[in-house]
């Protein structure tokens, strides 16, 4: 049986089939993008399946690479976003102001004054940078994830600082009297 969601970490997500062998395409959350296959085996969200990754190319933080077991272009488009876990035994621990992503999820966000937003829900990167997703009383809110915005991460503490960026409302332009 899998280890709980706790003790591993998502390291990549399979984005599609690469050619007609069975290579697929990984979209890697390490910092290395060839290191999503450094760890040892991955496993599916379950827990249930492990695959061996061989990366084989690397383009743009997306690993190419072959799993055994896996021959042909239907079986790798099979395998389509089925995000990839290791033990989280297996990854270096973070270094001094470091941390993982998940370890973010569940921790109360503040601005510098106290004032509670709500919990941290996640951390994605939709193209334009890193986002965290903060679920409040006001609802989701969504900040840019960079070191101005979100100046004090407290693992320990289990809160993080949140500076939102000013947010700047367009006056409405008067309107033409026409004369």
């Amino acid at each position: 049986m899998g280890r709980s969601r706790d003790e591993r970490l998502c390291v990549g997500v399979i984005v599609g089939a690469h050619g007609v062998k069975g290579t697929v395409r990984v979209k890697s959350f390490t910092e290395r993008p060839a290191d999503v296959a450094g760890y040892g085996p991955v496993e599916d969200e379950t827990g249930t399946r492990r695959f061996r990754l061989k990366p084989v190319g690397e383009a743009k933080g997306v690993v190419t690479a072959t799993i055994d077991g896996v021959g042909d272009r239907t079986a790798a488009e099979a395998l389509k976003g089925m995000r990839l876990y290791v033990p989280r035994t297996a990854l270096p621990l973070p270094e001094e102001e470091e941390f993982y992503y998940s370890d973010l999820v569940g921790l109360t966000a503040v601005l510098a004054d106290g004032f509670e937003l709500g919990k941290v829900r996640g951390v994605f990167d939709f193209g334009g940078g890193d986002v965290i997703e903060v679920l409040g009383s006001g609802g989701t809110r969504m900040f840019p994830f960079t070191r101005a915005v979100v100046p004090v991460v407290d693992i320990a503490g289990g809160r993080l600082v949140v500076d939102p960026p000013v947010e700047t409302e367009v006056a409405e332009e008067e309107g033409n009297d026409g004369g």
